[in-house]
């Protein structure tokens, strides 16, 4: 359930910073930089996630590595998506 809450937040700050990019630049180029902005910061977030879930919940890195590849993965490829569609318009 932790590992679902994670991913959705990470979608979630996906929009925000694709709302940021649109309050500041608004036009679709702003809304791409916006979205190559996000993935950076969301691999360090989910690396805190990972080291939240060894020193505090007692996991050892080889059992929180595959959550953080998970964790990490799915809104880094829903920003891929809006990156290559906002760079096709």
């Amino acid at each position: 359930m932790h590992m679902l809450m994670v991913i959705v937040g990470g979608v979630v700050l996906l929009g925000v910073f694709l709302l940021f990019g649109q309050l500041w630049g608004g036009a679709t180029p702003a809304l791409a930089t916006a979205a190559k902005l996000f993935i950076p910061v969301w691999l360090a977030v989910s690396v805190a996630n990972l080291w939240v879930g060894v020193n505090r919940a007692g996991y050892t890195v080889a059992q929180e590595l595959p959550i953080l590849a998970v964790v990490f993965v799915v809104p880094a490829i829903v920003a891929a998506i809006a990156i290559w569609q906002f760079a096709r318009s």
